[in-house]
């Protein structure tokens, strides 16, 4: 299953959007993470890991209900998040944590406008409204592409 070719069916449409709530509970769990490992004495980086946090799961929220409307399970939060636990239980410097989160922003981005670009290279009928489905992938991918700005500027900052 690739985002590089059209959207064909519903079952593809939903594991595509589940790829996207994977993606968002790594970004969620990864942010926790960090902010715990740091033991953050820096206020901006607090607040972006916390901001990306908050943004994650409100973008999981949101596929989830796309992908309850097309009647899908979804990997519960849980399980990624003890997986990311144990995968990044290590030490994580300032600059570590920032390209990680800048890695993390832009991953999102690129897959939230490969699969529009998916969805609308499309002619299939899907179980969810396409203008909805359009519109809520193009909210989250605009919110990622601010993400990486606001790293970006972070990351500036600091140099």
């Amino acid at each position: 299953m690739s985002v590089q070719q059209p959207v064909s069916n519903d079952h593809q449409l939903a594991r595509l959007l589940q790829i996207g709530v994977v993606l968002e509970e790594v970004v969620e769990a990864r942010a926790g993470e960090h902010a715990r490992a740091l033991e953050l004495e820096d206020p901006e980086l607090e607040a972006l890991l916390d901001e990306a946090a908050r943004e994650s799961a409100d973008h999981r929220d949101r596929l989830e209900t796309l992908i309850d409307d097309l009647e899908a399970d979804t990997i519960p939060f849980e399980e990624i998040k003890g997986l990311v636990t144990a995968q990044y239980e290590s030490e994580a410097d300032f600059d570590g944590v920032l390209y990680d989160q800048l890695c993390n922003e832009e991953t999102a981005y690129k897959f939230y406008d490969d699969l529009i670009g998916a969805i609308e290279a499309s002619d299939a009928t899907f179980g969810v409204d396409r203008a909805e489905l359009i519109e809520t992938l193009t909210a989250i991918r605009e919110e990622e592409a601010e993400g990486v700005e606001e790293v970006t500027e972070l990351m500036e900052t600091r140099e």
